[in-house]
């Protein structure tokens, strides 16, 4: 410590404040940042309640439908073009039949017979186990993403001529996908029950579910906690045609 001997200038006074007093600046100031960071940032609504601040979920069913209505206009469209074609083009009457046929293959144009329609369903909320059986798991009670490929490959196995989830036909580049418990296929979102229409021979479809193992472990969920499983047969069905984009972003055809 210096004092006044080695201190030419006297001894240095240090002003000290009080503890207290410092902290409560401190805590007002703080205070008064958080109210204006949060004023910025609620733009005078509150930002717990505001309905205009979408939640997630809300935002994916908004792209949803916007791209439902987006699949709606391009399909217009592509009428309009074949229109203009089938009245312009020169070609024989093989090659417009050869490129119908190629059309059917594709799932571009509506498919019509009969068909067998397979409802898929959560069990209900209150679903406990048959005797005999464990304790439901959380994931025991919902629909999965390999139930609804099941039904698909084997409706495909059994000679499906063509398919439809919900309301979207199926084509080569469809990729049926689960989040969590709802259903992304071709850019929209789909809640549980879900419903898969297949045009072919009924005999053969209902045979190929019955032969799945995949389905049939499945029935195994549907006996033991309640699992939605329905199979109705249509005298029949006309399956839209995919109306979305066939062009391939990630995959080249082969030469």
């Amino acid at each position: 410590m210096s004092n006044s001997a080695d201190s030419p200038q006297g001894p240095v006074r240090r002003t000290f404040r009080h503890p207290v007093r410092v902290l409560t600046a401190a805590v007002f100031a703080l205070a008064g940042l958080i109210f204006v960071t949060s004023a910025n940032t609620a733009k005078g609504t509150n930002i717990r309640t505001d309905s205009s601040l979408l939640k997630l979920s809300d935002l994916i069913q908004q792209r949803s439908g916007k791209n439902a209505g987006l699949d709606d206009s391009n399909a217009a469209l592509r009428d309009d073009i074949d229109a203009l074609a089938q009245r312009d083009d020169g070609s024989t009457k093989a090659e417009d039949a050869r490129l119908k046929a190629l059309e059917q293959e594709a799932g571009t144009k509506k498919l019509s017979g009969p068909a067998v329609a397979v409802t898929l369903d959560d069990a209900p909320p209150n679903a406990t186990a048959k005797p005999g059986y464990p304790d439901p798991q959380p994931n025991d009670l919902v629909i999965h993403q390999q139930d609804l490929q099941a039904v698909v490959n084997a409706l495909w196995q059994g000679g499906a001529r063509g398919i439809r989830v919900m309301d979207q036909r199926l084509i080569s580049t469809s990729a049926v996908r689960c989040v969590g418990n709802t259903l992304i296929l071709q850019g929209r979102v789909y809640s549980p029950p879900y419903k898969i229409t297949a045009v072919g021979d009924p005999d053969d479809l209902k045979k190929a579910l019955d032969d799945s193992p995949a389905i049939q472990n499945y029935l195994l969920y549907v006996k033991a906690y309640g699992l939605g499983w329905k199979v109705d047969e249509h005298e029949t069905v006309t399956l839209p045609g995919y109306s979305g984009t066939v062009d391939l972003h990630y995959a080249q055809p082969v030469k």
